[in-house]
């Protein structure tokens, strides 16, 4: 049976992690939620670091762990990038990524498909010291597919690094998804790598979770337990079609509409991922006229729930396959008498390229 099946209790003074999930067997499930939510100590179990008082775990099919079996962490067939990359200091590159193949109790994986996939060829007779942070990172990553897991868990590999080394690296995670076709646990608090790297999404708040599922339709829930004020707001798999040369934009289109946003260079036919925050999107119950808003698309209004301010509300709308949300006053939704149900014309002030 493919996919991940983890149920796990572990109970400590002043916290408990109780959760039974089932995750998808191929693809980068991400663990979100603040600090101290039980991210960490949930991958920690997967990776049979922490042993439960009450666990079980099968992976694609494979039992590593249940009332009666119990797979210590060094036969788990796992890979595992911590936040720092913690490569031995004495070793060069190569000398690094041949230390964990020795270790490795798989078959050792295609490591120049490795080294090419996370561009590191050129620093292989390097030692740590000479490497940048997101050198170092990726080298991380590197020696842990050379063992050739069947899982790999990411514990908030970039949290260390600055705002341009996160940069540097984020493109190579996103070959690393598209590419690899084992299941990846990345645990973050980053709103940006989830809408970026995110396939399936598991919200974590006090050692439970409290919302699992694919990405669109998590985000776009409006009972989303976790609130994630400004950064609120779903995103959208679309493919760039038409490119308007004379004013840069490139038409993005999804199955339901098409939004317009800055033209990035990418070919139509390209597919992207758009994040459409909620606080720039609004709502009219009249075809609007002429404005420099010009993203308006047509929509149902499926749910309407509280927000943080109970002066706010959050709207979900409907349009098409897709659903965006919507952060509007009461005030506004009491004139404009619109509610559950109800047609309305949906503006989008601006949207953002997640990938």
């Amino acid at each position: 049976m493919d996919g991940i099946h983890a149920r796990f209790l572990i109970e400590w003074p002043g916290f408990a992690l109780d959760v039974d999930l089932q995750l998808p067997g191929s693809g980068v499930t991400v663990l979100f939620g603040p600090s101290g939510c039980g991210k960490t100590t949930l991958l920690r179990s997967l990776a049979g670091l922490e042993r439960p008082a009450l666990g079980t775990l099968t992976v694609n099919g494979e039992t590593w762990q249940d009332a009666n079996t119990w797979v210590p962490p060094h036969q788990r067939a796992i890979g595992y990038v911590f936040q720092e990359a913690s490569l031995f200091p004495h070793l060069t590159v190569r000398g690094n990524l041949q230390y964990g193949m020795k270790r490795s109790t798989q078959a050792p994986a295609d490591v120049g498909h490795v080294i090419d996939l996370l561009g590191i060829r050129a620093l292989l007779e390097r030692r740590p010291d000479r490497l940048s942070g997101g050198e170092r990172q990726r080298v991380g990553i590197a020696r842990a597919l050379a063992v050739n897991p069947r899982l790999l868990l990411m514990d908030e590999p970039l949290a260390a690094l600055d705002h341009a080394r996160k940069q540097e690296i984020l493109p190579y995670l996103d070959r690393l998804q598209k590419e690899l076709r084992m299941p990846v646990v990345y645990v973050t608090h980053s709103p940006d790598e989830v809408a970026r790297l995110a396939h399936h999404l598991v919200v974590l708040e006090h050692g439970k979770a409290v919302a699992s599922g694919t990405l669109s339709d998590t985000l776009s829930r409006v009972d989303l337990p976790l609130k994630l004020g400004e950064d609120t707001g779903v995103v959208i798999e679309a493919t760039v079609g038409d490119i308007d040369r004379q004013w840069q934009l490139a038409r993005l289109d999804f199955d339901g509409g098409a939004l317009w946003a800055r033209d990035h260079g990418l070919p139509p036919g390209t597919p992207v991922r758009v994040r459409v925050l909620a606080r720039d999107v609004s709502l009219a119950r009249e075809e609007p006229g002429r404005s420099s808003i010009q993203n308006l698309m047509q929509g149902r209004i499926e749910r309407i729930a509280d927000d943080e301010s109970p002066g706010l509300a959050l709207v979900r709308v409907r349009i098409g396959a897709c659903a965006l949300l919507a952060r509007v006053t009461r005030r506004a939704l009491a004139d404009l008498a619109l509610g559950e149900g109800d047609a309305s014309w949906v503006q989008v002030k601006s949207v953002a390229l997640a990938r």
